[in-house]
Protein backbone atom coordinates (compact mmCIF):
# COMPACT_ATOMS: atom_id res chain seq x y z
CA UNK A 1 0.00 0.00 0.00
CA UNK A 2 1.36 3.41 -0.88
CA UNK A 3 1.03 6.37 1.42
CA UNK A 4 -0.74 9.57 0.36
CA UNK A 5 1.60 12.07 -1.31
CA UNK A 6 -0.20 15.19 -0.11
CA UNK A 7 1.29 16.09 3.31
CA UNK A 8 -2.03 17.18 4.83
CA UNK A 9 -3.75 13.95 3.79
CA UNK A 10 -0.69 12.00 4.97
CA UNK A 11 -0.96 13.72 8.36
CA UNK A 12 -4.59 12.70 8.73
CA UNK A 13 -3.90 9.15 7.56
CA UNK A 14 -0.92 8.63 9.88
CA UNK A 15 -2.66 10.12 12.92
CA UNK A 16 -5.72 7.97 12.31
CA UNK A 17 -3.58 4.83 12.14
CA UNK A 18 -1.71 5.86 15.29
CA UNK A 19 -4.98 6.48 17.12
CA UNK A 20 -6.78 3.34 15.96
CA UNK A 21 -4.20 0.65 15.27
CA UNK A 22 -0.64 1.34 16.46
CA UNK A 23 0.74 2.14 19.90
CA UNK A 24 3.93 3.73 18.52
CA UNK A 25 5.13 5.49 15.39
CA UNK A 26 7.97 2.98 15.08
CA UNK A 27 5.49 0.08 15.09
CA UNK A 28 3.41 1.77 12.38
CA UNK A 29 6.44 2.30 10.13
CA UNK A 30 7.67 -1.27 10.56
CA UNK A 31 4.23 -2.68 9.85
CA UNK A 32 3.80 -0.57 6.69
CA UNK A 33 7.45 -1.03 5.62
CA UNK A 34 8.00 2.71 5.33
CA UNK A 35 10.85 4.92 6.45
CA UNK A 36 10.29 6.91 9.64
CA UNK A 37 12.57 9.61 8.24
CA UNK A 38 10.50 10.00 5.08
CA UNK A 39 7.28 10.55 7.00
CA UNK A 40 8.93 12.85 9.54
CA UNK A 41 10.46 14.88 6.72
CA UNK A 42 7.17 15.29 4.85
CA UNK A 43 5.21 16.24 7.94
CA UNK A 44 7.84 18.58 9.34
CA UNK A 45 7.56 20.43 6.02
CA UNK A 46 4.06 21.50 7.06
CA UNK A 47 5.05 22.19 10.67
CA UNK A 48 4.21 18.91 12.39
CA UNK A 49 6.41 16.77 14.65
CA UNK A 50 5.77 13.45 16.35
CA UNK A 51 4.78 13.67 20.02
CA UNK A 52 5.50 10.46 21.98
CA UNK A 53 3.14 11.47 24.79
CA UNK A 54 0.08 11.67 22.54
CA UNK A 55 1.28 9.17 19.92
CA UNK A 56 0.44 11.65 17.17
CA UNK A 57 1.87 14.34 14.95
CA UNK A 58 1.14 17.81 16.27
Amino acid sequence: MSLPNDPVILLSYINTLLRDEYSTFEELCKSLCVSEDDIVSKLSGIGYVYDNNTNSFR
